[in-house]
């Protein structure tokens, strides 16, 4: 059978389509929580991994949060302007720049603990549905990693 690039050109065949729309549906549901507590989205997701572990390189926030330097690091300057984190060079190796919350940064998950709750609320999927979505999509972000370096190879 022949490729039918009008086909394959349409939105409603896009895999892309779907998942940009849902992405930016549900993380605006975030943001009625998030804005009185003076958060976007991304500083939020940087928090949920700081209150995990935290003391994590620039690097290893990088690699949690699949975010470039260049994203993140302007980022973490505003978190830091605004008193909840400090970055600060490695004793081991100084090129290595380590993010720890300080106070303010740690109190601000008991003001953020109802938002996971709440923006779940406005997802009606069942619990089963929610699970599957959610091992989809990081088998989707699994496979991408192996098709990005294919890629890399072939622009060497």
């Amino acid at each position: 059978m022949e490729y039918d690039y009008h086909a394959a050109m349409r939105l409603a065949n896009q895999l892309c389509f779907p998942l940009y729309a849902a992405s930016r549906n549900v993380i605006g549901l975030y943001t009625p929580w998030l804005k009185p507590l003076g958060l976007t989205y991304t500083q939020y997701i940087v928090f949920l991994v700081l209150w995990e572990r935290d003391g994590l390189s620039v690097g290893e926030l990088c690699e949690r949060l699949m975010l470039d330097n260049g994203t993140l690091s302007p980022l973490l300057k505003k978190m830091q302007q605004a008193g909840y984190v400090e970055r600060r060079r490695s004793e081991e190796d100084d090129r290595v720049v380590v993010v720890t919350l300080t106070e303010a940064g740690r109190a601000l998950q008991e003001q953020a603990k109802d938002v996971p709750a709440k923006v779940a609320a406005c997802i009606e999927l069942p619990p089963e549905k929610a699970q599957t979505l959610y091992e989809l999509l990081y088998e989707l972000l699994e496979n991408q990693k192996t098709c990005k370096k294919s890629i890399e190879k072939e622009q060497i």
